[in-house]
């Protein structure tokens, strides 16, 4: 679409719901931001009616609206499954909304979503092919080909956090468990609840990444411990992944992207284990930071 047309994005996350109106050139024209309800669907479909509908107000123009979700839409039902947002699986999420709203409505899993906006017009701009993860809470990935995501026949392209740990130590296997209801996910092993847990398991205390990394800052043996093995699992799983799909440049988002550390150590951690005589694996920041979601939730008009 290159039309003068406005795009209008929603990034659907677990604690807030961001929305975006971009013109064609990627300046924003709008943007707002509310609390996700929690625990119920109706409300959350009333909550994404609302702000869609006050931004295409703000805009004053017709908007295409593009969503990106947690979890993704079955191709063979259209319900949304694999949620961690759990209240919205099993519920038929875009039809509704496209009913509510009297337009189409393009969604994809927030991961993707990410992974479009850095391959687009951010960190992996002119790169041909771009693997955008999501470290935060939870552990997604987005494949983006040619500008296109790679949402592949199932609908779960780039899902590398629910795919095991590889080459896992004695002591990482079966791993902790996922709420997936499966064992040693990446997700329980690359994410920050993945950082805590690791921390947790060996003082018996739980915090939050940030705060480990402050504590390995001052010298903390534990901490910098469990920064270490953080480390060398996202660099295995990274590794699994640039073994089968082989990615010009990876992207880290989500709270933990944040960490200086893992674009130092990543690349030399993850080698050993690419099965190929090319070292340089490029792994960057998001030029987009936390609006990356609902950047590329409005791209997907274009994709």
């Amino acid at each position: 679409m290159s039309d003068g047309t406005l795009r209008l994005g929603i990034d659907l996350g677990g604690t807030k719901i961001e929305g975006c109106v971009l013109a064609p050139d990627g300046s924003e024209a709008a943007r707002q931001r509310i609390l996700a309800p929690q625990g119920d669907y109706e409300d959350t479909l009333a909550a994404l009616t609302g702000l869609i509908r006050d931004l295409k107000r703000e805009a004053g123009a017709a908007v295409t609206v593009g969503i990106g979700m947690p979890g993704s839409l079955s191709p063979s039902t259209g319900l949304v499954r694999n949620a961690n947002s759990t209240w919205l699986n099993g519920r038929p999420l875009r039809e509704d909304l496209e009913a509510a709203l009297g337009q189409p409505v393009r969604m994809a899993n927030d991961a993707n979503c990410f992974a479009l906006s850095e391959a687009t017009d951010g960190a992996g701009a002119g790169a041909r092919s771009v693997f955008g993860i999501i470290i935060g809470t939870g552990c997604g990935g987005g494949l983006v080909f040619d500008g296109r995501v790679l949402e592949g026949a199932r609908g779960i392209g780039g899902e590398w956090g629910h795919n095991p740990l590889p080459w896992a130590e004695p002591d990482e296997h079966p791993g902790p468990t996922c709420w997936c209801g499966r064992k040693g996910c990446m997700e329980m092993w690359a994410s920050g609840t993945g950082l805590s847990g690791d921390y947790k398991r060996r003082t018996g205390e739980l915090v939050s990444g940030h705060e480990i990394v402050a504590r390995a800052a001052l010298g903390e043996p534990d901490a910098k411990t469990s920064l270490d093995r953080h480390a060398s699992r996202l660099a295995r799983g990274l590794a699994h992944v640039i073994n089968v799909v082989d990615p010009e440049i990876i992207v880290l988002g989500g709270g933990l992207s944040k960490l200086p550390h893992l674009y130092e150590v990543l690349p030399g951690l993850a080698a050993p284990y690419v099965f190929s005589d090319v070292p340089a694996i490029v792994i960057r920041p998001p030029k987009w930071g936390d609006a990356s979601g609902v950047r590329g939730a409005a791209w997907l008009w274009n994709a």
